[in-house]
């Protein structure tokens, strides 16, 4: 009898995916990630459909995203995050409270998504979007298209290991 469940709740290497979450570090910063209990929380108030598809069909538990501060001086990578929970309501549309809330959503049902995720690691140093720019192993990574601004973006294997390079070598040059 075949294992079906091995490849649901934890993908193996080939199978993990990756990506990108996009962040205003005056919103949520990696920082505020990695203080979070148990340097977890929820990636909620995403408002775009194709962003929300990602999160609510194709991210799965244990893929792994790079956290981007997107505003401030030097927009960066800053660390790594894992999907500890798959797609699940963004409840934050319904609450007329909250920053995310969305008058659209009706009957008490959301039509957006988060997931949660866990800081697990600070990268050596911040690899800048000028550096990424910069890199042509990286010229294809949907970050860098013009016009492409989703907060949730897939990454490529050989963009994230280019990426994860670039983060070990000594200070970018100025």
């Amino acid at each position: 009898m075949v294992n079906r469940m091995a490849k649901v709740t934890k993908p193996t290497d080939k199978d993990r995916q990756y990506w990108l979450l996009k962040s205003d570090p005056d919103t949520f910063g990696f920082e505020d990630l990695w203080n979070s209990p148990n340097r977890t929380t929820h990636w909620d108030g995403v408002r775009n459909f194709q962003a929300r598809n990602y999160l609510r069909d194709e991210m799965k538990r244990g893929d792994l995203a790079f956290f981007y501060h997107s505003g401030g001086d030097d927009p960066a990578i800053l660390g790594i995050a894992e999907i500890v929970r798959e797609g699940y309501p963004d409840t934050t549309a319904l609450d007329p409270k909250d920053p995310h809330y969305d008058p659209r959503s009706k009957s008490g049902e959301s039509p957006w998504s988060m997931v949660d995720i866990r800081a697990i690691e600070r990268l050596p140093r911040p690899v800048t979007l000028s550096e990424m720019r910069a890199a042509p192993e990286l010229a294809s990574m949907p970050l860098l298209q013009k016009g492409n601004r989703l907060s949730v973006q897939k990454v490529g294997a050989a963009e994230w290991n280019a990426v994860l390079a670039l983060a070990k070598r000594g200070e970018p040059d100025s």
